[in-house]
């Protein structure tokens, strides 16, 4: 199995195929362990910090329960109790939080260009702190959903796709934009989802309306990743993208131009421009209400059965009709219980060594 070991998942798109697979296994791993009600602290007497800049439920649930089953003590705190935003760089707030701490967890998503470079500064700031004082203590950073990627979210989302296909080769996986009334989402799961899925052979379709395009990065790290095999194509119609999908993935996220204004905005601490910003991006979707889950269309993906899947919360009414969401309200549940797996296997593989070895044991000794 391969080692990730002291190592920080930043983006699916810096780990090798070898190493998301070895975290998928000692995901599996654990969740057997787990769902037979054998205790797993492995890593006892720590600190897990994590750090949120915007709201979560799953998330926040995922760490909290992965952290408490490794033995660990999670702490969880709003990023606005922080003293970031009294000026506080992440460089500081890296060295401040990694003298205590024996991972971390950081949600930063909301802007472009800013949520995932501040991970890395807060990465600087605890290894530079580490590395000064002498400390031989490794504290792994996962990512939990930044501007760029949402790995906790994509690999479950992996996991639960290989429970429903094993082999995604051939696949064809839509993620498509829909329309949603409530806020600008950030662009990060599509993100992930279309640079992690494009790895494993899958022929994925991202679809959306005008103007809802992903960042040239993550285009170029999608159409790069077919050299293995598989295909990834860019269409604007919602029918076309459903048309015999083997599984679909519609959710909403913002309009790029408007998410490159909140950049600016937010740098000059113009409250009232990003609540207008904001405003403008609700009105943008206004005009493709149309873009919706509903029965008409999973009808017309493969045998009328496609897998749906959500991050969730999904915008019932708006992103998915009623209907579907009640078909497969077990399914993204199920979908979802996989990122705390997710999370537990991250943090163990980053801070147990011999991994391998002590998995087995615990497997052994409860046979």
């Amino acid at each position: 199995m391969t080692s990730y070991l002291g190592e920080s998942l930043l983006t699916t798109q810096e780990w090798s195929i070898d190493k998301l697979h070895a975290v998928r296994t000692v995901a599996r791993r654990l969740a057997a362990l787990d769902r037979q009600g054998i205790k797993t602290p492995l890593c006892p007497n720590e600190l897990a910090w994590a750090v949120f800049f915007d709201q979560s439920t799953r998330t926040k649930s995922a760490w909290g329960g992965a952290a408490a089953r490794l033995g660990m003590q999670p702490v969880i705190v709003d990023g606005s109790s922080t003293q970031v935003s009294h000026g506080e760089t992440a460089i500081e707030t890296g060295a401040m939080l990694g003298m205590n701490a024996h991972a971390m967890g950081i949600r930063h998503d909301l802007i472009l260009g800013e949520g995932n470079t501040f991970i890395r500064d807060i990465k600087t700031g605890i290894d530079d702190y580490l590395a000064a004082t002498d400390d031989s203590r490794k504290v792994p950073i996962v990512n939990l959903q930044c501007d760029v990627d949402h790995p906790t979210q994509t690999m479950a989302d992996l996991l639960w796709l290989e429970d429903n296909f094993d082999d995604l080769a051939d696949r064809n996986i839509t993620v498509s934009w829909a329309y949603s009334p409530s806020y600008a989402k950030p662009l990060s799961v599509p993100q992930g989802l279309v640079t992690l899925l494009t790895r494993f052979g899958a022929n994925v379709t991202l679809a959306h309306p005008p103007g809802y395009q992903l960042t040239d990065a993550t285009m170029a790290a999608a159409e790069s990743n077919t050299a293995g095999g598989g295909s990834f194509r860019v269409v604007d119609s919602m029918d076309e993208a459903f048309a015999d999908a083997d599984v679909v993935y519609p959710k909403s996220w913002g309009a790029y131009d408007l998410m490159v204004d909140r950049v600016d905005a937010n740098a000059s601490g113009d409250k009232d421009e990003l609540a207008a910003i904001e405003g403008r991006a609700l009105e943008r979707n206004a005009q493709f209400t149309d873009w919706i889950c509903d029965e008409r269309r999973m009808a017309t993906t493969r045998e009328g059965d496609a897998l749906y899947m959500h991050c969730l919360p999904a915008d019932i009414g708006a992103e998915v009709s009623a209907g579907v969401m009640e078909q497969h309200k077990v399914n993204v549940a199920r979908e979802a219980n996989w990122k705390m797996y997710v999370v537990m296997a991250l943090l163990a593989g980053a801070k147990v060594p011999e991994l391998d070895a002590v998995l087995t044991s615990l497997e052994e000794g409860n046979q």
